[in-house]
């Protein structure tokens, strides 16, 4: 999926349909992490999960930031977010 070393803020959307955003510099291994039932406490109930958005950042606090603003909406907001990222593809 991504280059080693990139700073990314990524979406993960879980058997129940809810939504994990993370950080990582390797998108593969997280996810494969997250579906192995080592990724975070959150997912280890709601596996499997799937990478539904990914978003690469020059730094780590920028990625950091970004997963904290997503972290902070509702999930109504969630889906406009993501909706709006999807469209600009």
């Amino acid at each position: 999926m991504e280059q080693k070393n990139d700073h990314l803020f990524y979406v993960l959307e879980c058997k129940d349909g809810s939504y994990y955003g993370g950080y990582t510099t390797d998108l593969d291994r997280r996810v494969a992490a997250h579906n192995s039932g080592k990724g975070a406490k959150y997912t280890r109930a709601r596996r499997p999960v799937r990478c539904i958005h990914h978003e690469n950042f020059e730094t780590k606090r920028e990625a950091m930031q970004a997963e904290y603003r997503f972290k902070q909406l509702t999930r109504p907001a969630k889906e406009r977010y993501l909706k709006l990222e999807e469209a600009d593809e």
